[in-house]
């Protein structure tokens, strides 16, 4: 494998930073965008027990908010329990977006590598190819030394397939699983709002 690695050039080093760096990538959000840590089960219903037994205090809606991103939605919305259902609902979009966007942290770097990689490995073959031909004699050019040539060249090529294909799999599931974490966490916030709301009718 090394030996192909040198033979294929420099290109294909470039190649294999990028599998290191979008392994470690996927690794770290399969870790982190688990359901349990995004979307704690009974969340809302702790909540809502909270708001009902009048027991709000800062240090509650502290502990909430750094439980879970739900917990900081749900937060911004118990801070506001006095509020109109105008501003609760504002409060809950602003947390939102913030939480969103640390759910997408490093998908942009992910989807990146998965159109670069197919790029980076065509770059490479053609790199290859050029230092093939320009090192051949036209009088004394060995047909099978050539094709032995291209052969390691395309390496780069097949290389660059394999990282984007399933990096490409993985960024697709990453953005529809925040996408999905997204909805739940703005249905469970309206869901609280409507349960204070109707509370004081």
């Amino acid at each position: 494998m090394l030996a192909i690695f040198q033979a294929a050039g420099w290109p294909i080093w470039l190649l294999l930073i990028a599998s290191i760096v979008a392994t470690a990538l996927i690794i770290e959000r399969l870790m982190t965008l688990r359901r349990a840590r995004i979307v704690p089960p009974n969340l809302l219903d702790e909540v809502v027990r909270v708001y009902r037994s009048g027991s709000i205090t800062p240090d509650i809606t502290g502990k909430l908010e750094t439980s879970s991103p739900l917990g900081v939605v749900l937060s911004a919305a118990l801070r506001n329990v006095n509020a109109p259902r105008e501003v609760m609902k504002e409060s809950i979009e602003e947390a939102g977006n913030g939480v969103a966007h640390t759910l997408e942290r490093f998908l942009t770097t992910l989807g990146t590598i998965a159109t670069l990689a197919p790029l980076m490995g065509l770059f490479g073959t053609v790199v290859g190819m050029i230092e093939i031909f320009g090192s051949q004699n036209p009088a004394g050019a060995n047909p099978a030394q050539l094709a032995h040539g291209i052969s390691v060249a395309l390496y780069n090529t097949g290389f660059g397939l394999a990282i984007a294909m399933p990096t490409l799999v993985f960024y697709r599931h990453f953005r529809a699983l925040v996408d999905s974490y997204v909805i739940q966490m703005e249905q469970q916030a309206v869901r609280f709002v409507d349960i204070v709301h109707d509370s004081r009718k």
